[in-house]
């Protein structure tokens, strides 16, 4: 049975509860922390007082069983004492948490509630606390996601609308997915999978109707099985173009535990269209998925190795689902960066979305 964990914005509050309350002489290395609803107690890895008014304490990210690149995140709360200001509890982002657009600290609905409800029983009369909250690998893991395209800069946000984080991509949930997607087929028989929450961003930025979208997780190949055998008529696949074009050397579960042949298969389509051996052997040397794709931007063939891609995605995942479901689903493909911008997209990827926007 997968193990669920919590989402980051329990492991921020939770270092900040830690250190306001070692300021008050109270110290443990784990705590009870309301999670509106239900409670969870969180490891504290370690607290200290910093100065007679002010004190730090850590937790690390746990997300269960989820494929997570935030496991193990340290999360650092700074939390200061001061003469009562115009409110008790005033929230801050130091190094590693992300800024939105217009420069405020990416601390959302869900985790201020979490903030309110178990450090104001906390804080005396009279004074206010300020937490800062620093996420010392923070910005590094950042430009890991999509992050910057939904104007959070700089660092990860905390967000989410709930403290425990379901393990989705582990194999349990598939049956889930699955669920959603017999739901959906039965009023809407053009589908969109949306692979990543980036997905389901660019979905909502092109205008496609929440009926039609289904995540997938990495589970792709199997949920085009599901929605050929539940009736669907097309499927548009959605996404990172370094999760999709997996799809292009077969492979049809995208988990990077599993395989991860993303250069080479972007190498293969570069001696495919072009004969370039040298391009070939810049984008075997790239370390990821988007620096292949910058190289390929600078030597000007971007457009027609990524094109070729999503036709050969979207020809690989009809062949798919006729060998294992018998059925001809007619499949699209939009390929975006990791940022959300429209790398490519196929002749039938453009039906499909006119049908989805009009």
């Amino acid at each position: 049975m997968a193990r669920s964990g919590y989402t980051l914005p329990v492991f921020a509050a939770a270092a900040a509860k830690a250190a306001l309350l070692h300021l008050q002489g109270h110290s443990a290395q784990s705590l009870a922390l309301d999670l509106l609803p239900g409670t969870a107690d969180i490891k504290i890895q370690q607290v200290a007082r910093l100065t007679e008014d002010s004190a730090l304490a850590i937790a690390l990210s746990d997300p269960g069983d989820n494929l997570d690149l935030t496991r193990d995140t340290p999360l650092w709360a700074w939390v200061k004492l001061t003469e009562r200001q115009s409110e008790a509890l005033i929230l801050e982002g130091g190094e590693g948490l992300g800024k939105t657009v217009e420069g405020t600290p990416a601390i959302y609905r869900y985790a201020r509630q979490l903030f309110e409800a178990n450090l104001l029983p906390l804080i005396p009369d009279r004074y206010t606390a300020i937490v800062t909250i620093i996420l010392p690998e923070g910005r590094q893991l950042a430009q890991r996601t999509s992050n910057a395209a939904f104007g959070i800069l700089e660092g990860l946000s905390l967000l989410g609308t709930s403290g425990i984080s379901q393990p989705l991509s582990a194999a349990d949930h598939l049956e889930t997915f699955r669920e959603v997607l017999q739901k959906k087929v039965k009023a809407q028989p053009n589908l969109v999978f949306c692979i990543g929450s980036s997905g389901m961003q660019v979905a909502q930025r092109l205008g496609i109707p929440d009926a039609a979208v289904v995540q997938t997780g990495n589970w792709i190949g199997a949920l085009l099985v599901e929605a050929g055998l539940w009736g669907a008529e097309s499927v548009l696949l959605l996404g990172y173009q370094g999760k999709l074009i997996k799809l292009a050397g077969g492979i049809f579960n995208t988990s990077s535990h599993l395989a991860d042949a993303k250069l080479e298969i972007i190498s293969a389509a570069v001696l495919r269209v072009h004969g370039d051996l040298a391009a070939a052997q810049q984008v075997l040397s790239d370390k990821t998925a988007d620096a292949a794709y910058q190289s390929l931007v600078e030597l000007g063939l971007a457009a027609s190795v990524f094109g070729a891609l999503a036709q050969t995605i979207s020809a690989r995942a009809t062949v798919y689902t006729q060998k294992y479901a018998n059925v001809a689903l007619k499949v699209g493909t939009i390929l975006t960066e990791r940022q959300g911008q429209v790398v490519s997209q196929d002749a039938i990827a453009d039906l499909l979305l006119a049908l989805h926007q009009g």
